[in-house]
C-alpha cells in the first residue's frame, strides 16, 4: 500500500488501521528506501474502496505524492466500469481499504503486458465488492515475498464461478447501474455477450430499409394480382374501394324506393337510412285497415300495438333510463293525456295504460258522453286498475307544467267535435302550458291542427299531413305483408330492428 514503509513476508491486504499516519517502521524491507518506494508502486494495479458513497476503484498507479498523501491512478475502473476521465486522483482520508492486483517489484515488476491485460479484461475490472480472502470481483494478490515476483491470478471460469457462488456482472458504459447489473446476472445468468461496447445504431439500421421499394414492390404484385383475377382478355380490372361502414361482400345493389302505393297521398318522405316512405290518402288507410281486421287483426290488437308503440316514444321523449331509474323515485315525470270519445282516444287511453305501468305519473283527460264506443269503455276499465288518474274537467287537469302532453283529440271521419266545448277548452290548456306536445295520429291535411304539437306518430303508414313545424315519426301496428298486396301497396317494411322510425320529408 502507499504510504507503507514495512511489507511483511506473507504481504497481507492492508485496512485503513493497519496504516495510519501511512508511514510505519519498516519490518522485512528496511534496507529499501522510503523515498524510493513510491516509485516501485508505479505501474501497479490496486483496487480502493472507498466506501458505499464512493464506491470500489481500480486501475494503474500512475503517481504517488506523500506530502499531500494523494494516490492517482490512470485508466480507472468505477464499479466496474470504466471512467470517462483518463486519471483519477483519491485522497487518504477518502480509502477505507486498499488492495493489489498487482505490484511492481524490484526484481522487474509485471511486464507491460501482462499490466495492459490485467486493466483491459472486463473479468478482472468488474465491479464486485472486494471482500477477504480473494472474494469479490477480483482474483486475489498472491504476495510471498519482496524477491517473488508477484502474479495475477486468471479470470476464473464460469463453471468455477457457479460452483463458487460468484456472479460476474457485465460492464456497462453508463454508470451507476452495478448493482442493478450484478442483480440481474443473478437472476438470468452470467453467460452474457461481454463484448458490446457500444450502441446499436438505430438511425443507421433504418436507413438500410428502403420504404420506397418495398412499396413499389407491393404494389407491383397487387397489380400482378389484379391482372391475372382480371377480364379473360388480360385487362386490368380496377378493385373495388370500401368504407369503413361498407359491407366487403358483393351484395345486390339498394333499392331505396321499396313501397309503391297505387293511391298516392301527394307527400313522400324518407327514413334515417334512405328509404323512401311514401304517403296515403285517408281512403287508402281505411281500406287497408279494414282487410287487415278481416284477417284477424282486430281493433283491440291495433289498440294495444298503438299504445305499445306510443308509450316507448313517450318514455324516451321523457329521458328513458337517465329519468326513469328506483334512484330518481322521487322525480317521477307527469304525462297529460287529451282523449276524445273515438278510436284515436281509445288508442290514447291503451297508451296511458303503459306509461302508469312504468311508474309515470299519468292524469287522462276524456269528457263525459252520454253513450261512449265499446273499445272506449274496455280501454277505460283496464286503465283504471292503474294508478292512473282520470278526469272530465280542464280544472281538474294541473296548472303547473307538466313533462308531456299527449294530445288525442282529434278524429278523422267527425271535424265538428272540434266545435264542442269541451275540445277548445283541452285545446287552449294544452296551448297554454308550457309542456311540449306529442299527437297519435294526427289528422290529414285540410284538418288545421288546433293543438301545436312538437311530434306527431303515425300509424302503419304516414297520411298526407301539413308542413307543420313537427317531427313526424311512424310505428308499426303489426300489418301483415300480404294484406299492404291485398289493397294495391307493393310493401317492404322499413321499420328494421324497431317499432318506431323518424321520418323525413323527402
Amino acid at each position: 500500500m502507499f504510504f507503507l514503509d514495512a511489507m511483511d513476508a506473507g504481504c497481507r491486504d492492508i485496512s485503513p488501521e493497519d496504516c495510519q499516519g501511512w508511514i510505519r517502521p519498516s519490518v522485512s524491507i528496511q534496507a529499501l528506501d522510503p523515498k524510493n518506494m513510491a516509485a516501485d508502486w508505479l505501474g501497479s494495479l490496486v483496487s480502493i474502496n472507498c466506501g458505499p458513497t464512493l464506491g470500489m476503484y481500480q486501475g494503474e498507479v500512475s503517481s504517488v505524492d506523500q506530502t499531500s498523501q494523494t494516490i492517482s491512478l490512470r485508466q480507472p475502473f468505477h464499479n466496474g466500469i470504466r471512467c470517462p476521465v483518463p486519471e483519477v486522483t483519491f485522497s487518504a482520508m477518502d480509502i477505507k481499504e486498499l488492495k493489489f492486483l498487482d505490484i511492481q517489484s524490484q526484481s522487474g515488476g509485471c511486464k507491460k503486458s501482462a499490466c495492459q491485460q490485467a486493466l483491459s479484461d472486463p473479468g478482472i475490472m468488474s465491479s464486485g465488492q472486494s471482500g477477504q480472502n480473494g472474494r469479490g470481483g477480483y482474483p486475489a494478490v498472491n504476495l510471498h515475498s519482496n524477491n517473488v515476483p508477484i502474479t495475477i491470478l486468471q479470470k476464473a471460469s464460469p463453471a468455477s464461478a457457479t460452483n463458487q457462488g460468484l456472479k460476474q456482472p457485465t460492464p456497462k458504459k453508463n454508470g451507476g447501474g452495478g448493482q442493478v447489473k450484478l442483480r440481474d446476472d443473478e437472476c438470468f445468468g452470467a453467460d452474457m455477450d461481454e463484448g458490446l461496447d457500444t450502441d446499436f445504431d438505430f438511425e443507421g439500421n433504418l436507413a438500410l430499409f428502403d420504404k420506397a421499394a418495398v412499396f413499389s414492390q407491393i404494389a407491383s404484385t397487387d397489380r400482378n394480382g389484379a391482372r391475372s383475377r382480371g377480364t379473360p382478355g388480360g385487362e386490368r380490372s380496377t378493385p373495388t374501394r370500401y368504407r369503413h361502414d361498407e359491407n366487403i361482400l358483393e351484395a345486390k345493389p339498394v333499392v331505396y324506393r321499396q313501397i309503391t302505393v297505387s293511391q298516392h297521398g301527394g307527400k313522400e318522405y324518407c327514413t334515417d337510412s334512405g328509404l323512401v316512405v311514401p304517403s296515403v290518402s285517408f281512403e287508402l288507410h281505411k281500406r287497408l285497415l279494414a282487410v287487415a281486421e278481416q284477417h284477424g287483426l282486430s281493433l283491440e290488437r291495433r289498440l294495444e300495438m298503438t299504445g305499445v308503440c306510443a308509450s316507448q316514444m313517450a318514455l324516451t321523449l321523457l329521458g328513458g333510463p337517465n329519468r326513469l331509474t328506483p334512484k330518481n323515485d322521487h322525480q317521477r315525470p307527469t304525462v297529460a293525456l287529451l282523449c276524445g270519445p273515438h278510436v284515436q282516444g281509445a288508442q290514447g287511453i291503451s297508451c296511458g295504460r303503459h306509461l302508469a305501468n312504468h311508474d309515470v305519473d299519468v292524469v287522462l283527460f276524456i269528457p263525459n258522453v252520454v253513450k261512449m264506443q265499446e273499445s272506449i269503455t274496455n280501454e277505460l276499465n283496464l286503465y283504471s286498475k292503474t294508478s292512473g288518474k282520470q278526469v272530465a274537467s280542464i280544472k281538474d287537469l294541473p296548472v303547473s307544467p307538466v313533462d308531456l302532453v299527449i294530445n288525442c283529440l282529434d278524429c278523422h271521419e267527425n271535424s265538428l267535435l272540434r266545435d264542442q266545448a269541451w275540445y277548445q277548452a283541452a285545446a287552449d290548456w294544452a296551448n297554454q302550458n308550457k309542456a311540449p306536445v306529442l299527437t297519435i295520429d294526427p289528422p290529414v291535411s285540410g284538418q288545421k291542427q288546433v293543438v301545436e304539437a312538437k311530434w306527431t306518430l303515425s300509424l302503419g303508414l304516414p297520411l298526407p299531413l301539413d308542413g307543420g313545424e313537427a317531427r313526424v315519426y311512424l310505428c308499426d301496428i303489426g300489418v301483415p305483408k300480404q294484406v299492404f298486396q291485398e289493397v294495391g301497396i307493393n310493401y317492404h317494411s322499413p321499420f328494421g330492428c324497431k317499432f318506431v322510425i323518424p321520418l323525413h320529408s323527402a
